[in-house]
C-alpha cells in the first residue's frame, strides 16, 4: 500500500475550532475530521454548539468519528469576560477523559493547531452614524477575541513549527465595500496581528486567511426581499462571477 503523505498530515493531532459550530469553521471541522484529527468545537451558543455536534455526528455516523469530536460554549461577545471564558475553553479542550485515564495516557492532552473563524453578524454602518460604543463592540469578537486568544494559547499548545493558529479577516481588507469602514479595519488589524504573532509566538506558526464572500449562514440575518439582490450584487463584484461556499474555502485552513 502507498504511504500516505498529504490526507495524513492531521492524523491524531488536537484541532480546536473557534466559530465550529457554523460556516466555515464547521466546514473547517469536517475536513480536519476526515483528515484523522480530534477535533474541538467551540461556539457562543449551547443550542447551536449542540446542533453543529449532531450534525457532524449526522454526517460521520461511524463511531471512530465520535470518539474524536467534542464541543464547549464560549462567549467572546463581552469584552470583561473574554480572558476568563477563553481561559475555561481551553482547560475544557485539554482536560483529560475518563477514558484516557483509563488507559493512562498524559495527564493533559495539547492542542496542536488552533482555527479562529469565531464572528457576529456584522452591522453595516456608514462612518457618519459611528459610535465609540459600536466601534468596540463590532471589535469584541473580530479582534480582541483572536489577541486574547494568542495571549493564553500558547500554555495549552504544543510548543513545536507543525503546530500552528489560523485567524481569519476577509478580502474586504483589499477590496472596501461601501459603509464597511468599521470592519474594514478589524479586517486589516486581524492581517496585523497574524504577521505580529507569527513572530511572537515562534515556533507556533501563525496565519491568516481572507475569504471573499461566502454564503453562511450569516446571510440569514439578511432580510427575505434583500437577500437575493445582495447575494446578486456580491456574484457581480467576485472574478467567476459567483459567491462562494464553506466547504470552497475550508481546505485553506487544513492544509
Amino acid at each position: 500500500a502507498p504511504q500516505l503523505k498529504y490526507v495524513t498530515k492531521l492524523a491524531g493531532a488536537r484541532v480546536l475550532v473557534l466559530g465550529g459550530t457554523s460556516g466555515i469553521g464547521f466546514s473547517v471541522a469536517s475536513a480536519a475530521l476526515e483528515h484523522g484529527a480530534t477535533v474541538i468545537i467551540s461556539g457562543s451558543r449551547v443550542n447551536r454548539l449542540e446542533s453543529a455536534l449532531a450534525r457532524l455526528k449526522q454526517a460521520y455516523p461511524d463511531p471512530s468519528y465520535h470518539h474524536r469530536l467534542s464541543g464547549y460554549t464560549c462567549d467572546l461577545g463581552v469584552p470583561e469576560k473574554l480572558e476568563e471564558n477563553l481561559s475555561s475553553l481551553f482547560k475544557q479542550s485539554t482536560a483529560t477523559t475518563a477514558v484516557q485515564q483509563q488507559e493512562q495516557s498524559p495527564p493533559s492532552p495539547l492542542i496542536d493547531h488552533i482555527v479562529f473563524t469565531a464572528g457576529d453578524s456584522p452591522q453595516i454602518t456608514p462612518v457618519s452614524d459611528v459610535t465609540v460604543d459600536y466601534i468596540q463592540k463590532t471589535g469584541s469578537v473580530r479582534f480582541l477575541g483572536p489577541l486574547i486568544l494568542a495571549k493564553l494559547a500558547p500554555k495549552y499548545m504544543t510548543a513545536t513549527s507543525n503546530s500552528s493558529i489560523t485567524l481569519t479577516s476577509g478580502s474586504q481588507s483589499l477590496k472596501p465595500l461601501p459603509k464597511w469602514t468599521v470592519l474594514v479595519a478589524y479586517g486589516c488589524a486581524v492581517e496585523g496581528m497574524a504577521r505580529g504573532l507569527a513572530v511572537d509566538l515562534l515556533p507556533i506558526r501563525v496565519n491568516c486567511v481572507a475569504p471573499g464572500a461566502i454564503l453562511t449562514e450569516m446571510f440569514d440575518s439578511i432580510p427575505a426581499e434583500r437577500r437575493q439582490s445582495v447575494l446578486e450584487q456580491m456574484s457581480k463584484d467576485t472574478v467567476i462571477g459567483q459567491v462562494g461556499t464553506p466547504t470552497d474555502v475550508a481546505e485553506a485552513y487544513i492544509y
